[in-house]
């Protein structure tokens, strides 16, 4: 996440991926004053005006909090509120309306008084790097980019290689050529590109990028032992032991790390482990839990305000929090498992 410090008061924040809509559901409350862009429909005076239609326009708006929600799961944050200052004269101050927080888009965000923990969830430090995956082969190319434990995907790419039954000429380096351009806009600060896929394509488009001016400016990574290319080669390494091994430091291989410790001690029958909201709750009331994992799931089996209250409430008790979304493989496992788990220090009596 993005953030400027304004004042003691107020702070300007961009969330970058869908953690970073998480923190923003944790952090605002209700009487906190949020700002920013949005757009209303103002009635026309006009003559000839339709009487059922008014002209949207775009205006900055200071709401005071009322009610915040997950809208459409992890995509975007809705909150609702009283607004209590506009740049348009024709908004009526004290009138109700919603504004919506999106990736990309920047708020500030004014409380009377910051907590530790909230000061935490919004801390631009990033513990764990961004990866781009491209997963390619002579015939097609998949690119998508994790982000924490979201995977965006890119439309495949298609090299127009025609097969032995042509005779028409291909050439590869034009096929690699396009799909940089293609990376070149997804490429984030920070990140790790990591190639595989097939047969030896892998390794020479590797070597390709490497020599160009993204090879220069981040890590080029070539793995084998991903046999699919296109999207198929993709999903294939983001659930497979290479991705472990080459995203070791990862929050995607961390969180499966931890979802593969606890079907291990399900099967060595250790009760060092939970499933479900209660049961983690129960757990955490006693202490005993090191880190957990939820899913968007959980908010579709539980009170969204109950839950983020007991996220809070662990985080504060030094409980490892990660979340994660249906994107990846690792997000339906914790879905189909209550949508929040997490590993205990000792089993509660």
């Amino acid at each position: 996440m993005i953030t400027k410090t304004i004042d003691e008061s107020s702070i300007s924040l961009m969330p970058e991926e869908p953690d970073d809509l998480f923190a923003l559901r944790r952090i605002i409350k209700n009487g906190d004053r949020l700002t920013g862009d949005t757009t209303r429909a103002i009635r026309q005076e006009k003559d000839y005006a339709r009487p059922d239609r008014g002209e949207r326009i775009k205006i900055r708006v200071v709401l005071n909090v009322e009610k915040i929600s997950i809208d459409d799961v992890v995509d975007r944050l809705k909150v609702h509120g009283t607004i209590i200052e506009s740049d348009s004269e024709s908004v009526q101050k004290g009138s109700h309306h919603s504004l919506i927080l999106k990736i990309g888009e920047a708020v500030t965000l004014t409380k009377k008084s910051w907590t530790t923990l909230e000061k935490k969830l919004i801390s631009n430090k990033k513990e764990y790097s961004g990866f781009l995956l491209v997963a390619i082969d002579t015939g097609d190319c998949g690119i998508g980019r994790l982000s924490g434990t979201h995977l965006k995907l890119m439309p495949n790419m298609y090299s127009g290689s025609s097969g032995k039954r042509y005779k028409t000429k291909f050439n590869i380096e034009t096929f690699f050529e396009d799909v940089e351009s293609a990376i070149s806009p997804s490429v984030q600060e920070g990140d790790t590109i990591v190639i595989f896929g097939p047969g030896e394509t892998r390794k020479r488009f590797g070597n390709y990028l490497s020599q160009g001016p993204i090879g220069k400016k981040h890590k080029v990574s070539v793995v084998e032992g991903i046999d699919s290319g296109g999207e198929d080669g993709i999903y294939t390494f983001i659930k497979s032991e290479a991705m472990k091994q080459a995203m070791a430091k990862s929050k995607l291989a961390k969180v499966s790390g931890i979802i593969d410790e606890i079907m291990l001690r399900v099967n060595k029958k250790s009760n060092k482990f939970t499933m479900g909201f209660d049961e983690t709750v129960k757990a955490n009331n006693a202490g005993a839990v090191e880190s957990l994992v939820f899913s968007d799931k959980v908010f579709e089996r539980q009170d969204e305000d109950v839950v983020i209250g007991f996220l809070n409430k662990a985080e504060n008790k030094g409980v490892k929090i990660f979340s994660v979304d249906s994107t990846t493989d690792v997000g339906l496992r914790v879905s189909s498992l209550g949508g929040i788990v997490s590993l205990l220090r000792f089993v509660p009596s």
